[in-house]
């Protein structure tokens, strides 16, 4: 993957939900170790930064990411994507139904 200077949303086009297992292979086409992660409704996690880049891809509910050095709010549904660039500070906010995601270091 390229290095990235700002955050990447790529939003499911396809006319189907996409499986867990569909998502999964996605990731592994592109060579990505990724791990699976959950919340629950409405957790929140506070600004904070990570050394390294990632991409996190939603396999059921929502999540949205806040970018305050940018003043964006970044929605994320089922089978939506962020590539998230090194030393971004974001915070978030999970839906009301919860979500499980695939986060990939890179």
């Amino acid at each position: 993957m390229t290095a990235l200077t700002k955050p990447k949303i790529t939003r499911w086009e396809k006319s189907h939900t996409p499986t867990e297992n569909e998502l999964a292979q996605i990731l592994h086409d592109e060579g990505l170790s990724y791990y699976p992660w959950s919340n629950a409704p409405h957790d929140l996690y506070s600004a904070h930064l990570h050394t390294y880049s990632k991409v996190i891809c939603v396999v059921h509910g929502s999540i949205s990411f806040i970018l305050p050095d940018t003043n964006q709010t970044l929605t994320l549904h089922t089978g939506d994507r962020l590539e998230l660039p090194a030393n971004t500070i974001h915070s978030a906010a999970v839906g009301g139904q919860g979500v499980k995601c695939f986060e990939a270091r890179y």
